[in-house]
């Protein structure tokens, strides 16, 4: 039988790819991302598998080599052993600010210089035709490292609302078929009493364009009952329009950065029937364990999630000119997974002012946050924080996992081992569409050299 990882450019073979039904043997799959009955995991973790294709969709599963259906005379390939992924969800991104970074770089790598050049970038040169051509961009890279579904939030604030929407709404509609898009506003939530006006302006575009509504909860107040009443006003509005949440929360760690705990309570007063999805909550990691424990246990209670973004956060927070930074700056996932709350880790931004690096590629958001976080001696479902988890918060019900009846949408990859997947970036990956094999590379940054002003 083939093996698609025989060279140094891994490839199905023409029987295979050309074929409307085709069996994978031998497959390494997380068992945690897996629907089937009879399959027992390793101590990675692991299950092993056989999958048979047809017609672009999933016709079964089962424990490899123990596993048949009628008439199962079909060409195969066999992974031995090699791990299979089911292509992965990457819930926080900002696309409408990437790849800004060579024409806008942080000047000093903190958090108040990324929003200053961020800010100052937008305001000069985010047009639709700016926007179009590096959301696409980005979206090419995500497509290429084997993303199934994506979250962006999109700044909603002044004239911009009216520019950045309908052009999302136009990638949207372009992708449709290869990556499921979704997009968040992103505003600060003094704008409720500021400008009443222009926050009922961003409820209805956002609901119009079938989004999620977001902002930022914290600017650098200790929150009080100001934020209570915004929080109030926009639970009431998105649910009103049927709208999840999803915020940034607490992207500092400074000791009046404690929005969190008037999330969660706020959430719990209005009943809010959503999904609420906090992104960041670094300010978690700096309380003392009462504060800590009683904040998670609401978290818990409102029934929020949250996602941390450890490398976008581990390159802001707590830096200082001169000092080696001290805090981590990310969210305590171990011990908000322990109380219930489901967890994820995400890209955010990629080649900006707020994160100079990054390729929207969940497998290197995954490995940078086992080693940042310590997911490793601690369980073996950690994978689902790039793929079925994202995939349950954004309504998806059929992505990020292996089940029967799904599209054969898999990621395929030379590592055969937790510690193998983890070691490398797995850049020779194999990404299947469909049941057919993608030929799809990152593409080259000097596509976006014009709008650079090189």
């Amino acid at each position: 039988m083939p093996d698609p990882f025989a060279s140094h450019a891994p490839a199905l073979p023409p029987e295979i790819a050309g074929a409307r039904a085709w069996r994978i043997e031998n497959a390494r799959s997380p068992l945690c991302l897996v629907q089937a009955s009879g399959i027992a995991g390793d101590a990675d973790g692991f299950a092993r598998i056989d999958v048979v294709v047809e017609d672009g969709r999933i016709a079964g599963i089962g424990p490899a080599g123990g596993f048949h259906l009628d008439g199962d005379d079909l060409p195969r390939v066999d992974l031995n052993g090699r791990i299979l992924l089911p292509r992965l969800v990457d819930v926080h991104t900002h696309i409408d600010k990437g790849h800004i970074w060579p024409r806008k770089p942080n000047p000093d790598g903190t958090f108040a210089g990324a929003l200053s050049a961020a800010g100052e970038d937008r305001e000069a040169r985010w047009s639709a035709d700016d926007l179009a051509r590096r959301m696409d961009f980005s979206l090419r890279c995500a497509l290429a490292h084997g993303t199934g579904a994506l979250r962006t939030h999109l700044d909603s604030f002044g004239r911009q609302t009216a520019i950045s929407w309908p052009v999302f709404a136009e990638m949207r509609e372009t992708w449709r078929g290869i990556l499921t898009l979704q997009a968040a506003s992103l505003f600060p939530l003094d704008l409720i009493h500021d400008d009443p006006g222009a926050f009922h302006e961003i409820v209805s575009t956002t609901a119009r364009y079938e989004g999620v509504l977001g902002g930022v909860t914290f600017l650098g107040e200790a929150p009080g009952e100001r934020l209570d009443l915004a929080l109030d006003i926009m639970m009431k509005a998105a649910a009103a329009e049927g709208l999840d949440l999803d915020l940034h929360v607490d992207e500092s760690l400074a000791p009046e950065a404690r929005t969190l705990e008037r999330i969660a309570d706020a959430a719990i007063r209005n009943r809010f029937p959503g999904r609420i999805l906090a992104g960041h909550c670094c300010a978690l990691a700096t309380m003392d364990d009462t504060e800590f424990t009683r904040v998670i246990d609401k978290v818990a209670q409102a029934r929020i999630a949250v996602v941390s973004l450890p490398m976008c956060n581990m390159y802001l927070q707590d830096r200082a000119d001169g000092r080696t930074p001290r805090h981590r700056g990310v969210a305590p996932l171990h011990e908000l997974k322990a109380a219930g709350v489901p967890v994820m880790v995400a890209s955010d931004n990629t080649r900006d002012p707020f994160y100079a690096y990054g390729d929207l590629d969940p497998i290197e958001v995954f490995r940078e946050a086992t080693r940042i976080l310590h997911l490793d001696h601690a369980g073996r479902d950690w994978l689902r924080a790039i793929a079925a988890t994202p995939a349950d918060i954004m309504g998806l019900d059929r992505a990020g996992r292996l089940e029967a009846g799904d599209a054969a949408d898999f990621v395929l990859v030379r590592a055969r081992s937790m510690d193998e997947l983890l070691a490398r970036p797995q850049s020779d990956r194999l990404v299947v569409l469909a049941g057919r094999p993608l030929d799809a590379r990152p593409p080259d940054y000097a596509e976006l050299d014009d709008l650079m002003h090189r």
